[in-house]
């Protein structure tokens, strides 16, 4: 199957995927084949992701699958991709601002989802980068489009670029795969701060007008303009 991109084009996408992942590793977020990043390919309707069941250790740029956003394989590959291609594609099809989706299992998230509960919004740096909760979406099964909906819907009523599905893990989006990997970091330091402030106790609320103060100068004036 012949696909118009270019070759360097996607070379440098399916190197910088296989970093990615390894960024997963390297914050803990990820154990064994579990999780996974994908990267829209800019001006086209495809994107790539991770193989299915392929460790991390083993990554490779051949190892990212090229997919249409029907989550069909685009190219000739004897590598199926992700059992979450399904999410992804839907997720790319219904934001097309979305450049980076990335899923983990990260462990104090996880623990969240499992109760079905959100992230409160309890320190700064969750007003800055969540803008408010984590949010909870609902249970779906892997496999087909339940679990991108549920993404989709959920997120559009938050700030979030997070999204908790329930008894299941994390999702997150970015305008790229690095932005999104950056958000599934600090959305599983958040959970894992939340879950220890409350062995002292209920934590303390902010104030909304505080938290969208917080939010704001965190996306305008934070950082290098």
């Amino acid at each position: 199957m012949s696909v118009d991109v270019s070759p360097q084009l996607l070379g440098d996408l399916r190197a910088e995927l296989v970093e990615r992942h390894q960024q997963l590793v390297r914050y803990g977020l990820v154990v064994w084949t579990a999780g996974n990043v994908s990267a829209r390919v800019p001006g086209r309707e495809l994107f790539l992701i991770k193989a299915s069941g392929v460790e991390y250790e083993r990554l490779e740029p051949a190892s990212m699958v090229l997919c249409d956003l029907n989550g069909e394989r685009a190219e000739q590959s004897g590598l199926k991709a992700s059992s979450d291609t399904a999410a992804h594609a839907y997720v790319y099809r219904a934001m097309p601002e979305v450049g980076g989706v990335v899923h983990t299992h990260s462990n104090y998230a996880c623990a969240f989802a499992a109760a079905g509960e959100p992230v409160p919004c309890v320190l700064t740096g969750i007003a800055d980068e969540f803008g408010g909760e984590i949010p909870v979406g609902p249970f779906a099964r892997v496999g087909n489009d339940d679990i991108g909906e549920g993404i989709v819907s959920t997120l559009a009523g938050h700030r979030s670029r997070a999204v908790l599905m329930q008894n299941h893990g994390v999702f997150t989006v970015g305008a790229n795969a690095e932005a999104a990997v950056k958000t599934a970091v600090l959305c599983e330091d958040s959970a894992k701060s939340v879950h220890l402030a409350r062995s002292l106790g209920e934590p303390l609320s902010i104030a909304s007008a505080d938290i969208d103060a917080l939010h704001d100068r965190y996306r305008n004036v934070y950082g290098q303009q």
